[in-house]
């Protein structure tokens, strides 16, 4: 707004961010979704209290959901098609991805990072004759825990 101070803080756009998957991966996503962390509610009865009729609830174990991804399909880059074939049974190369909100002036706001990360799924482009999209694949990351820090 006109007059404001030029130091006042608004919120980030969220169209300017990085991931980088392990060491060796970093690629541009056109979109990312599913940051979650959820912490179960766990019902407990006391049994010594007679006026208790109703369950306490306390906090049980967390869990992570998945994180989707997508991005524009280059020549020669299929990193993310290798990470999911590479999977076998009961054996994963599970890795860390960092996503960073990045601000206007492309400094890290805000990092989340997945733990224990590995890809559950991936998806390629549409093909449709009349259709003149970009070719656009979709790749599933399954994650145990999410930490997030503000620079």
């Amino acid at each position: 707004m006109p007059g404001e101070a030029r130091d006042q803080v608004w919120p980030p756009p969220t169209f300017h961010f990085t991931v980088a998957v392990g060491d060796d991966i970093t690629a541009s996503f056109q979109e990312l979704d599913g940051v979650e962390s959820e912490r179960q509610a766990a019902e407990y009865r006391h049994s010594d209290n007679p006026s208790s009729f109703y369950p306490l609830k306390m906090p049980g174990s967390e869990r992570g959901g998945n994180v989707t991804l997508r991005k524009g399909i280059f020549l020669n880059d299929k990193k993310f098609w290798d990470w999911y074939a590479s999977i076998k049974l009961n054996t994963v190369r599970r890795g860390t991805v960092v996503i960073t909100l990045l601000n206007q002036d492309r400094a890290p706001s805000t990092t989340w990072t997945l733990n224990n990360a590995w890809p559950t799924k991936i998806t390629g482009t549409d093909l449709k004759p009349e259709g003149n999209e970009v070719a656009v694949e979709t790749l599933e990351i399954a994650y145990e825990t999410l930490a997030v820090s503000a620079s």
